[in-house]
């Protein structure tokens, strides 16, 4: 009996003895399965009409799903490039968000330019004159040879100027500073437009009073002295 094989009823699902035809259970008789190769179809046989049709259809079928794809593709980039461009223009105003970059190295500006000083001009010697003389006095009681001398009168001046030497530097008016050692008795009055000075007496001093002429850190001098008409 282990030999023999079984089959299983389609009706009740009992099992039996492959040699019996029908089942014992319901009497159902029992189908046998064919054991015969179904013939191909014509459509799968190389070289017939079928065959041909059936090849063309799937080039089609394999053209249209691309050509849907591709149509699928392209609406997807056209709503999203419309919905980006409304965003755009509800926000006209909105600045582009810049992308942090790295270590960015930032322009260092150009310092200015240092100036190039200016030479002080070398002065040699600075003179005093008087009445086109040598006002040059020192600073003793006793007067230089030319050291003027006036009377002591309210309001009267003396004009005296400053000879520079070398001849060839070029000095302006208010580049030549003029002072007195005592403003109470003599004072001095720069005249902006040649550099000259007048100097008027306001008061009485034994000894004289010293104007001095500085130029570019030379210096002048002279004694004045006053007296009693």
């Amino acid at each position: 009996m282990g030999m023999i094989p079984e089959v299983k009823c389609r009706r009740c699902g009992e099992t039996f003895s492959a040699m019996r035809s029908r089942c014992p259970n319901c009497g159902t008789r029992r189908v046998t399965q064919s054991s015969r190769t179904p013939s191909p179809t014509p459509g799968t046989v190389k070289g017939t009409a079928a065959y041909e049709r059936a090849e063309t259809n799937t080039k089609w079928q394999m053209i249209f799903g691309l050509i849907l794809v591709v149509a699928v593709i392209l609406a997807v980039i056209v709503m999203v490039s419309t919905s980006l461009s409304g965003i755009d223009s509800q926000n006209p105003g909105r600045a582009p968000i810049a992308t942090p970059t790295d270590n960015v190295e930032m322009p260092t500006p150009d310092s200015a330019p240092t100036p190039t000083p200016t030479a002080t001009p070398s002065v040699e010697t600075v003179t005093i004159m008087y009445l086109g003389l040598n006002a040059l006095g020192d600073d003793n009681v006793t007067p230089g040879a030319n050291s003027p001398t006036m009377d002591l009168t309210k309001e009267e001046t003396l004009h005296l100027t400053a000879a520079i030497m070398p001849m060839t530097i070029s000095v302006s008016p208010d580049q030549i500073h003029w002072s007195s050692s005592d403003p109470d008795v003599i004072q001095v009055a720069p005249n902006s437009e040649d550099g000259s000075c007048d100097v008027t007496i306001v008061g009485l001093k034994n000894g004289g009073v010293v104007i001095t002429a500085e130029v570019f850190g030379k210096t002048g001098t002279c004694r004045i002295y006053t007296k009693e008409s």
